[in-house]
């Protein structure tokens, strides 16, 4: 994706002022309602648009229904005390998703629940600090509460009712859950640009990355616009072969192991050395095709030579630690049962490395999938314990404009990310039903039936699990507070079915929420609007250094 301008937080004249309670609690809260109420709309099967205007250009507003790009569209608020709150919120909901790509309305309108409730207790005489920690106790309950419903889930047409909670785009939806129920939820799914107006979905096999190959006369088929070598070998470097008397090594000990067929990965080659390899190619004895090494950056071609080099038993050169193709020998070669490159991608299929070192490499890529922070992080090592594993699929994501086309293929790669956290960790009853079940659980808060603190805690805790739920009916129009009795009727599990306007159970309706995506939206809510609490005053500091925020995905 092409780098855009960043854009400016806008000034406002500013002098130095320390604020105080009640005056910081009143501002902080209307900063963090205006957010929350700009969110809202957005939560549901039927989510209402928010419009937005464009910075910087005369094209009419977004309309957005992904609470966590609406939070980061917010760059600030006039009224800098209120700003102070709205950006906390803020930045805890595009932390958010970043970390799990959806959940965030539910997090958001569950912190304001809890954030308006902490403040009329504070604002009777209340104990900030202790609140805090009963809610942060009762947090820890709900989400126990939620681990012991957490479901597996198998088969296209579970995914499928996934993805349509996510993304509420049939075509797109169905079209992850069948290539996430193949390729599994550790294998890639690659979204691209489509052509035309609808979804297109392809099967790779093996494993591909984006090395073009170096001359387009190195291609054998020209009908498919590809070479695939048989049992081939490859060597694998980030080296720039400059002369034609480089490769002579190479050529030497390709022939002293007996190899037939080999592909030559480097950053470039020059003329000479590919009319060398053309000439071998020619000669029937050696043919050889160069490609070039994967990734513009150097860290990223490092992670995909060691990734390859892994798969295929080979021993890589690499240019900072000094190696050259004068000390090849045959053990620098790995080893695939097909190899194939075109113009755009290299592809192995079979590769033939040790199968421990193997399983080794991809145990550390799962540990570091899960200490990942960074939705973009943990996409980039998603794909490569995808490769690892061979299980790869693409799909084009097409539209009737360019942003329309991007608008989907944002929430292609959400849908995907939330149905691979689906895959692994399980799911929950949809609706906010599974929230409504944890009631019970903040029961054991009341074990001091003497402390009013507890008791408070309760009390907003319940009503911020009932939150979710209400929200849903009130977007679609309904009346909460009775559909609510309704559902507590009928027991857990149970929930309102928006679609059919009944009450029904939610599992078996195919209305679910991705387990760890719920988590994850409980107890960053619990945990941020418990500390924002205990925030007593407020600092503005005089002319303060200029903030340049670049564009979140999707800008």
């Amino acid at each position: 994706m092409n780098p855009t301008p960043p854009r400016s937080i806008p000034e406002f004249k500013q002098t130095p002022e320390v604020v105080f309670q009640p005056r910081m609690a009143r501002a902080f809260q209307a900063g963090i309602n205006k957010i929350v109420d700009a969110i809202r709309p957005s939560l549901g099967p039927y989510p209402r648009a928010v419009a937005i205007n464009r910075i910087g250009t005369s094209r009419g507003p977004e309309l957005l229904d992904n609470g966590g790009i609406i939070a980061r569209r917010i760059i600030a608020l006039p009224d800098r005390d209120e700003d102070a709150g709205a950006m906390y919120i803020r930045g805890a909901l595009w932390n958010l998703h970043e970390r799990v790509g959806d959940g965030v309305a539910t997090s958001a309108i569950i912190f304001q629940t809890i954030f308006n409730g902490g403040l009329k207790y504070i604002a009777a005489g209340g104990n900030g600090m202790v609140l805090r920690h009963h809610l942060e106790a009762g947090g820890e309950l709900i989400v126990k509460a939620l681990e012991k419903m957490f479901q597996p889930i198998a088969g296209e047409k579970a995914l499928n009712g996934v993805a349509k909670t996510v993304c509420h785009d049939h075509e797109l939806a169905e079209a992850i859950g069948n290539l996430i129920s193949i390729v599994g939820a550790d294998g890639i799914l690659e979204v691209r640009a489509g052509r035309g107006r609808g979804v297109e979905r392809e099967l790779v096999t093996g494993a591909y990355w984006s090395g073009a190959i170096v001359s387009k006369q190195m291609i054998a088929d020209l009908i498919k616009a590809r070479t695939t070598f048989e049992n081939a070998a490859i060597l694998i470097s980030d080296l720039n072969i400059e002369t034609a008397q480089e490769m002579v090594p190479v050529i030497r000990a390709a022939v002293e192991a007996k190899i037939e067929r080999l592909v030559v990965m480097c950053t470039s080659a020059s003329e000479q050395a590919q009319a060398l390899m053309l000439q071998s190619r020619t000669s029937g004895k050696l043919q050889i095709i160069a490609v070039k090494t994967p990734g513009l950056r150097s860290d990223v071609q490092m992670e995909s030579m060691t990734d390859m080099s892994i798969l295929t038993g080979a021993k890589m050169l690499v240019k900072v630690a000094g190696d050259s193709l004068e000390r090849v020998t045959p053990e620098h070669f790995g080893q695939a049962r097909r190899i194939w490159a075109n113009d755009e991608y290299t592809g192995l299929i079979h590769p033939q490395g040790d199968p421990i070192a193997i399983r080794k490499h991809i145990n550390t890529i799962r540990a570091a999938i899960k200490n990942a922070t960074k939705t973009d992080e943990r996409r980039r090592l998603q794909e490569r314990l995808g490769r690892l594993l061979g299980g790869t699929a693409t799909i084009d994501v097409g539209g009737m404009t360019e942003t329309e086309m991007e608008t989907r293929k944002e929430l292609a790669k959400r849908t995907a990310d939330a149905l691979r956290g689906a895959a692994r960790e399980g799911i929950l009853p949809g609706g906010g039903s599974a929230l409504l079940a944890c009631r019970p659980a903040l029961n054991e808060l009341l074990i001091d039936k003497n402390s009013l603190d507890a008791k408070a805690a309760h009390r907003i805790l319940t009503a911020a699990l009932e939150a979710p739920f209400r929200a849903l009916m009130a977007n679609s129009g309904l009346n909460e507070g009775k559909l609510l009795g309704e559902v507590e009727q009928a027991g857990a599990g149970f929930g309102f079915d928006l679609v059919s306007k009944q009450v029904r159970e939610m599992i078996p309706a195919g209305i679910v929420d991705v387990a760890a995506v719920q988590k994850q939206a409980v107890i960053s809510a619990v945990r941020a609007a418990a500390l924002a609490l205990t925030i007593d005053v407020l600092i503005h500091r005089d002319n303060p250094p200029a903030v340049v925020e670049p564009d979140a995905p999707g800008f």
